[in-house]
């Protein structure tokens, strides 16, 4: 099971993802497309937009917090959005939680 929780405010936000999806490495497509969009916004803040961020990845574990800019907490935001739509297609899969 995949557990995603974000916490969403005007110009800071900040998610964890972690765990599988419990299908086998490298060819889960849900794993695939939540580590994929997680990894697609946590650039897109610090390497697109400049904002400094916070984040720890490794197996199974994904922390990502930054502050400062609404553009930023805007990204994730629109990853919240896109995990929140890949769980309804696989609440089996993936459960998600967030605080505004």
């Amino acid at each position: 099971m995949i557990r995603a929780r974000f916490v969403l405010r005007e110009e800071s936000a900040e998610f964890t993802v972690k765990g599988h999806a419990g299908g086998f490495s490298g060819t889960d497509i849900v794993c695939a497309a939540v580590s994929s969009a997680a990894y697609m916004a946590a650039n897109t803040v610090t390497e697109i937009l400049g904002v400094r961020a916070e984040a720890e990845a490794k197996d199974g574990y994904m922390f990502f917090s930054c502050c400062g800019s609404k553009a930023a907490a805007d990204v994730i935001r629109g990853l919240e959005l896109h995990i929140r739509q890949l769980a309804a297609d696989h609440p089996d899969k993936i459960k998600i939680k967030t605080e505004e």
